[in-house]
């Protein structure tokens, strides 16, 4: 009966956010606003954060360095915008990361609720993620209008690049969650790792400037191809990799399929934890 009761089937994937929606975007809109309740500018730091870090990194990368990005989309480019651009899929993915890694923690109180359905958590850190994220696209887009750069019509896919990443981070969020109840020392080390992900993409530099080996190696880190994708579509006006994209979102859904899978296993033993 145990067994039954927390079965995780292929579209298990989807169903505490079809059948929870509402639950879902309450808990989103509480994680959203519960980063900065107490502070005098409230919500207004999710656009000021990227705003000032967007200036800072053209700042310091465009004008003081005057540093160039060795691609061919990318000689009318800001070197801050396209910096920037992997910045922001890098976050998508890392916040989901380390918010997963306490989700089940600290939210201990819905665990002996029998009809909470938890794996809701996983939704809500990627939601929460998004919205930052959606933010600070828009942030990037006005940046790139003022600064006389062009927007291209093909800034459009940016959202279906995006989303199989998304799919991940919810599967790598199931994961982390349930396996950190147990392994405590997990939470800790889940923000270096994403520290890590990030300088071994190619969100500092172009993967064209490594060695032909390290340009393999470096697409086993599950950003990588993001970045790029975004920005082929947002910033240098190209198609995406539909192919690349598809084989990614397989991918990306058999993990979330198998971290879902993990999460209603571990699930049974969360209360005599925590």
């Amino acid at each position: 009966m145990q067994a039954n009761k927390y079965a995780a089937g292929f579209a298990d994937i989807f169903r505490p956010l079809t059948q929870n929606l509402n639950l879902v975007l309450q808990l989103t809109k509480r994680g959203i606003l519960g980063r900065y309740r107490g502070s005098v500018l409230g919500m207004a730091w999710s656009l000021l954060t990227p705003l000032l870090m967007l200036v800072v990194y053209t700042v310091v990368f465009s004008v003081v360095f005057q540093a160039k990005w060795d691609h061919p989309g990318a000689q009318n480019a800001n070197f801050g915008v396209i910096l920037f651009s992997g910045m922001i899929v890098h976050a998508l993915f890392s916040e989901p990361m380390v918010l997963s890694a306490q989700a089940v923690i600290q939210n201990a109180q819905y665990v002996k609720k029998v009809v909470f359905p938890l794996p809701v958590l996983g939704w809500v850190t990627v939601l929460v993620a998004s919205f930052q994220a959606l933010l600070s696209f828009i942030i990037l887009l006005i940046f790139m209008l003022f600064s006389g750069m062009s927007l291209h019509l093909s800034l459009l896919w940016t959202p279906i690049v995006m989303l199989p990443l998304c799919i991940l981070a919810l599967g790598v969020s199931w994961l982390l969650s349930s396996t950190t109840v147990y392994i405590r020392d997990l939470g800790q080390l889940v923000g270096i790792a994403a520290t890590v992900l990030l300088f071994i993409s190619p969100v500092f530099y172009p993967v064209e400037r490594l060695p032909d080996l390290w340009q393999k190696l470096i697409y086993l880190n599950p950003i990588s191809f993001i970045v790029d994708q975004v920005r082929q579509v947002a910033i240098y006006g190209g198609t995406p990799d539909w192919q690349g994209l598809g084989l990614y979102a397989l991918i990306a859904l058999a993990i979330a399929w198998l971290g879902l899978i993990w999460f209603q296993k571990l699930r049974p033993g969360f209360a005599d934890v925590l």
